[in-house]
């Protein structure tokens, strides 16, 4: 019980945010009352022991017994304050500035007098904190450094005891600031990253070759100062170190069973065990690996404020047992700003980014974060080299999980169905003995055998699916930022590589597979251009009519202008199937428009009569002063492939007049007016018609497809007047020279 109460309290010491705090312990001490009851007078005692501590002697209000103990022996007035501060002497040091505070010690700039001038930084014991076990390690931080000489780590120069008996030492002044603030605020590219992290593998080599484990590795311990211009970083903060060969002191100190030693974002899975006893080198091997991730992704693979806000038990159980997300994977989740921003950080744009982290640095990082510590890095060493290979465009050692291990994974995810295997093994071997029994239950267990292969066939078949949707929304979010960024050559190259598309795409995926498609048509590549509108088809997420069936209405119209009439015919019968039963007028209009786009046959003009009948209904009995002109395509359509050019000619004529100002529709319409007048018998009238659509086509085309919108006339709007050109054409025996094409 007291190992506990000393865990949770040393835990909560370093838990600054009073409320912060208070949540900490309620999940720590979640429905024991006395272990709650108690840590919080152990705080409380702490916070008074500070405040006693903190005050100088002269503040004091002193009882009768308190100035008789004075008088016996006690403090004299003038002796040394408790706390030394900014401006006193230290041995031969004068303090000169508070740097900042550790666990156990404070850390100040001071000035040593003597034989040299020199500014140097001191760490002595911090007040209230100088128990036998904080000097102990306090002390073990000050015999680590001495014993290591690399100029990738702070040097020890001196150390003494200061007149209040408080142990210090003194080491190299760093002037630098944390590794990660100082590649972001200077924009450093991957590689040069990579540089500095090989340094810092080969200083905590050095360190492990001497025998000592540094057990908190993070940014703050990782210094970067200039030497004549050059970065170079610098190992601070053995504080927590410990020893792998002997002992670092005649002290000795305790380190509780159950306290945790490190910073909980960086600390490896087996220092979350609680036994300081089964911590080796390998430790601060994978704190590199979360330092990795950090340096290039800009986040850690677990949040800090996370795992302190969850629990005691929840963050160890998450350092265990959680996998961490890929750093090529992480950065997709990131919205367009965030993920801009990370990517200029670092020298980069977005999609190269995630492009450079997929394949060996993936795969660096996620080794170097195994939770089984057999399958790490055995040494700081072996993973600069790794990292090394990979500037030198080298084979890593690092490589995706065997078959074997992935088959480990796969019965740890399905425990029930793999026991039930193993029990019907046993039970076969149980019944060899017995002939008729045998016969049976081998039947049986090739049975379970069989479909064990196939519930585990069925969860590859699963994971594999999930991984290739996931691809394919990585793909299209990629596409989406070169769209943003009117990169359409590159969008439409990632787009192409789609063996189908996601079942989820964002918004923004979906946007740029309309926008890709619509450039692939102005620049006349139509088979591209219905590809893209036919990857729109296959999305579930898109509403019911809206968006949709302007993207039915690309589709068909890059198809007819291929041309590729029998894939034309197959879009059309999974139009009609699709939008089949709708009770929606502008819906069933649209898909009828689109659909009798080329002359059909019986089977598919029975099929779109519910439809058609629908959109007659919904807009037959509307005023021509409030009519969408768009509609009247499909209503004069209909009737002429219906045999009524009297019908046609009517919708044609009462919309006419109104679409003057948007030529597309309005050669459209003189099209099929054309067509009905032809039907009637009018020749001359209906080549009349012809050539004035043809006037507006060939004063159009391409440019009026670049300017359509929804209130000029979309881009396949110009295409719809022009494959009904070319059709009207032809029925009048070709006489009429067709318009331009373009292509």
């Amino acid at each position: 019980m007291k190992q506990l109460e000393d865990a949770i309290f040393f835990a909560a010491l370093n838990v600054k945010d009073p409320a912060q705090r208070q949540l900490f312990l309620d999940q720590s001490c979640a429905g024991n009352g006395s272990l709650r009851d108690a840590v919080q007078e152990m705080l409380a005692a702490q916070g008074r022991a500070e405040q006693f501590f903190t005050r100088s002697l002269s503040a004091l209000k002193l009882s009768g017994e308190e100035v008789s103990a004075l008088a016996d022996g006690g403090p004299q007035a003038g002796a040394e304050p408790v706390d030394e501060r900014v401006g006193t002497m230290v041995g031969r040091y004068k303090l000169l500035q508070r740097l900042g505070e550790g666990g156990c010690g404070v850390v100040y700039m001071a000035e040593q007098r003597e034989p040299l001038r020199l500014r140097v930084a001191l760490k002595i014991i911090k007040l209230g904190m100088d128990t036998k076990n904080v000097i102990a390690r306090f002390d073990a931080e000050r015999q680590a450094l001495a014993l290591m000489d690399h100029p990738n780590i702070a040097r020890v120069v001196d150390g003494g005891a200061t007149k209040a008996g408080r142990p210090f030492f003194v080491m190299e002044l760093v002037r630098g600031v944390k590794i990660t603030e100082y590649c972001d605020r200077n924009n450093v590219d991957l590689r040069q990253r990579l540089h500095l992290f090989i340094q810092i593998c080969h200083a905590l080599q050095h360190a492990h070759q001497k025998g000592i484990i540094h057990r908190d590795i993070k940014p703050s311990n990782i210094l970067v100062t200039l030497h004549d211009g050059a970065p170079v970083p610098k190992v601070i903060d053995f504080g927590i170190a410990k020893a792998t060969q002997g002992r670092l002191t005649d002290q000795t100190f305790f380190t509780p069973h159950a306290q945790l030693i490190g910073t909980p974002a960086y600390m490896s899975p087996e220092q979350a065990e609680l036994s300081g006893l089964d911590v080796d080198t390998r430790s601060d091997v994978y704190s590199l690996g979360v330092l990795l991730y950090e340096l290039l992704t800009g986040r850690t693979p677990f949040d800090g404020k996370e795992l302190v806000r969850s629990g005691l038990d929840e963050l160890r159980r998450t350092l265990r047992e959680k996998e961490p997300t890929r750093p090529s994977t992480i950065l997709t989740t990131l919205h367009g700003t965030e993920l801009r921003a990370t990517a200029a950080s670092r020298h980069s744009e977005a999609p190269k980014l995630i492009s450079l982290m997929r394949g060996d640095l993936d795969w660096i990082v996620m080794k170097t974060l195994e939770k089984d510590r057999q399958r790490r890095y055995q040494t700081a060493n072996a993973l600069a080299m790794d990292i090394q290979r990979y500037l030198d465009n080298e084979p890593v050692l690092a490589r995706p999980p065997s078959q074997v291990y992935r088959f480990h994974k796969l019965v740890r995810r399905n425990k029930v169905v793999f026991a039930a295997g193993a029990a019907a093994a046993l039970a076969l071997i149980a019944g060899l003995g017995v002939a008729t029994r045998a016969y049976f239950q081998e039947r049986e267990a090739k049975r379970e055998q069989a479909l064990l292969r196939t519930k585990a066939e069925e969860a590859e078949a699963r994971e594999t699916q999930l991984r290739r949707q996931a691809e394919a929304r990585e793909k299209i979010n990629q596409a989406a930022i070169y769209v943003g960024q009117e990169k359409y050559e590159q969008a439409a190259h990632l787009l192409d590589e789609l063996t189908s598309p996601p079942d989820r795409p964002s918004f923004d995926g979906v946007e740029a597979l309309r926008q890709v498609g619509k450039w692939l048509a102005l620049q006349g590549r139509w088979r591209e251009a219905a590809d893209r509108f036919s990857q729109l088809m296959e999305i579930d997420q898109l509403d019911e009519w809206g968006v949709v069936t302007l993207d039915y209405q690309a589709c068909g119209a890059a198809l007819a202008e291929l041309p590729d009439w029998g894939r034309y015919r197959r879009f059309c019968q999974a139009s009609v199937s699709r939008f089949s039963g709708t009770t929606n007028g502008d819906a069933a209009a649209r898909i009828v428009k689109t659909c009798l786009l080329a002359p059909p046959d019986p089977r598919l003009m029975e099929a779109l009569r519910p439809m058609a009948a629908v959109a007659v209904g919904y807009f037959e009995p509307m005023p021509t002063n409030n009519f969408p002109l768009w509609a009247a395509i499909p209503m004069s359509l209909w009737k002429y492939r219906c045999a009524d050019p009297d019908g046609a000619f009517i919708w044609c004529s009462r919309c006419l007049p109104g679409t003057e100002s948007v030529p597309a529709l309005n050669s459209s319409l003189r099209v099929i007016e054309a067509m009905a007048l032809s039907q009637k018998g009018q020749t001359e009238a209906a080549r009349g018609q012809l050539a004035q659509a043809r006037q507006m086509i060939d004063a159009n085309w391409p440019a009026g497809q670049d300017r359509g919108d929804a209130a000029h006339g979309y881009w396949f709007d110009w295409v719809f007047a022009r494959v009904l050109w070319r059709e009207a054409t032809t029925a009048l025996d070709g006489r009429i020279q067709g318009p331009n094409h373009g292509d």
